[in-house]
């Protein structure tokens, strides 16, 4: 049966007006289009998106890359059916304006066809991980990603380098583990990032979003992008749902 709610508006609403943006909006600065907040969303909006987890369960794409990443995905397309709450919390008014004021960006929703706007992220078998990468952006513009976590019984941890492509700027490295709740927002061209390999009898499921600058993207570059989601996340079937029926 399908997940579904009110993306807990009201809550997050609370939440987001009590947060010190001017001091977050700092950080995310000084930090290079970067942030964590360990205690993010509301308890009850928390409890939903991990109920969510429980109904995707059965649209797990495993994949593999060697030298590269090994775990589990569940596409937007494959969220829509079973767990609409995401759907909803990722369309929410009041993230998208808060984020907007955090990042200092006009953002917009990323377009339909777009098998990683929401996405769930599963590390449940020993060895499940993804190496050092950005967030690269096939659209005209910038792509943000927001990672909230969601369950994390494991020891995995999220690592990243800070100004790697600012030009006399240090870089700075850090690791750490998102709770259940938190949140992490970056630029995703400019933070270089990794989840470190998962021990048997972990389990760890994240949940991210993907915001852009400008949806327009080449048709060669929709191709590639589309390609690399389904070899290396969702599956065929999630990627071209529309070409191949709604089988997950």
């Amino acid at each position: 049966m399908p997940v579904s709610g009110t993306g807990g508006d009201p809550a997050l609403r609370s939440r987001l007006d009590s947060l010190d943006l001017q001091s977050l909006r700092g950080e995310y600065a000084a930090q290079g289009s970067f942030l964590y907040v360990d205690d993010f969303l509301p308890g009850e909006l928390t409890a939903q998106l991990i109920a969510a987890v429980s109904a995707v369960e059965g649209s797990v794409n495993r994949n593999y890359l060697p030298g590269h990443k090994q775990g589990g995905s569940v596409s937007r397309h494959a969220i829509d059916r079973r767990a609409p709450v995401i759907a909803e919390l990722y369309r929410s008014s009041a993230l998208l304006h808060w984020l907007e004021q955090l990042t200092g960006e006009r953002l917009q929703l990323s377009p339909p066809d777009d098998p990683h706007a929401y996405a769930l992220y599963f590390y449940t078998r020993p060895g499940d991980h993804i190496g050092w990468h950005y967030d690269t952006s096939y659209y005209a513009g910038r792509r943000y990603t927001l990672l909230l976590g969601l369950i994390d019984d494991s020891s995995c941890r999220l690592d990243y380098q800070l100004h790697t492509r600012q030009k006399a700027a240090p870089v700075v490295s850090g690791s750490l583990k998102i709770a259940p709740g938190g949140l992490v927002v970056f630029n995703g061209d400019a933070l270089r990032h990794r989840i470190t390999p998962s021990l048997p009898g972990e389990t760890r499921v994240s949940l991210t979003f993907e915001y852009v600058t400008d949806p327009r993207m080449h048709p060669w570059w929709r191709l590639i992008s589309n390609m690399k989601d389904a070899f290396a996340y969702f599956g065929f079937r999630q990627v071209f749902h529309r070409l191949l029926g709604r089988g997950e």
